[in-house]
């Protein structure tokens, strides 16, 4: 980063003596937005416990695009991106502020890809089925920034690394996907379905990567045989994981937040770092 680039970042948004931390969350399954369970408890009862931030930053499975985006987008809507569910969950609005001046400043700490602006963009089920249960009130403004689905996973790790600086800025940087997301397994009408194996096997290798900081091995995950393949298919729900450990320091603790499984091919695993 330039040293112009940097002063400009800190008159505008000084440092805090604490930075902010870094989530990673299993969302799972849209319906969660309306359940009373385990993992909707976890969400509020973290809620509770975290200072609250300046913005929020999220980096959802539910956006990616042909190029990286950030949205400027000062009203957010609530986008309903799904189908097939009760109008309950439809009624649903989540729409706190944006904030255009930090997703400005986002870009300019970039140097790994051209970040452009979006001007429309809402917050989508990877966002608000969360953070209604962390900041219920919409009080803390919140923006969204893509995942470009043509790169690799090192491409999006090296990003995230390159996003360290906003959580010095008191920005909270939330990422939501699952580390096992397989639809085409999945028990619909189950919840508490028992996990296949390889869903049990492969949530245990993340986490066994995570509390030893080996993160070439999350990052090169197709080389992590069976258990992997099935539990990627696609990696849309995966690579926000690959933000969250770049966006890691070496010296902070990551602390397993909820643990836990839905509808037997879903892992909900979520852990803090900061």
């Amino acid at each position: 980063m330039k040293l112009q680039e940097l002063a400009t970042i800190a008159g505008n948004f000084p440092l805090r003596e604490k930075t902010m931390p870094l989530l990673f969350i299993g969302h799972g399954h849209p319906m969660n937005a309306l359940w009373d369970n385990d993992f909707t408890r976890t969400l509020t009862k973290l809620g509770q416990s975290l200072d609250k931030p300046s913005a929020v930053l999220v980096i959802s499975a539910h956006w990616e695009t042909v190029g990286t985006y950030v949205s400027v987008n000062p009203a957010p809507r609530t986008i309903h991106d799904f189908g097939g569910f009760p109008d309950e969950l439809f009624r649903v609005k989540y729409e706190p502020q944006g904030h255009p001046e930090l997703a400005r400043e986002l870009k300019s700490l970039v140097s790994l890809t051209d970040v452009m602006e979006d001007h429309d963009m809402g917050l989508d089920h990877g966002a608000w089925t969360v953070l209604k249960f962390i900041w219920p009130e919409a009080d803390v403004p919140v923006f969204e920034m893509s995942m470009d689905y043509s790169k690799d996973a090192a491409f999006h790790f090296r990003l995230g690394e390159q996003l360290k600086a906003l959580r010095r800025r008191g920005v909270l940087i939330l990422c939501s996907g699952n580390i096992v997301h397989n639809l085409r397994m999945i028990v619909w009408r189950d919840i508490d379905a028992q996990p296949y194996d390889w869903n049990f096997e492969f949530d245990g290798f993340v986490k066994e990567q995570l509390e030893h900081r080996n993160f070439d091995a999350l990052i090169n995950y197709d080389k992590a045989g069976l258990a992997a393949r099935m539990s990627i298919p696609t990696n849309d729900h995966y690579l926000p994981l690959m933000y969250a450990i770049g966006l890691i320091e070496k010296s902070e603790p990551i602390k397993h937040i909820y643990e836990g499984y839905q509808f037997g091919s879903l892992s909900m695993r979520c852990f803090q770092a900061g």
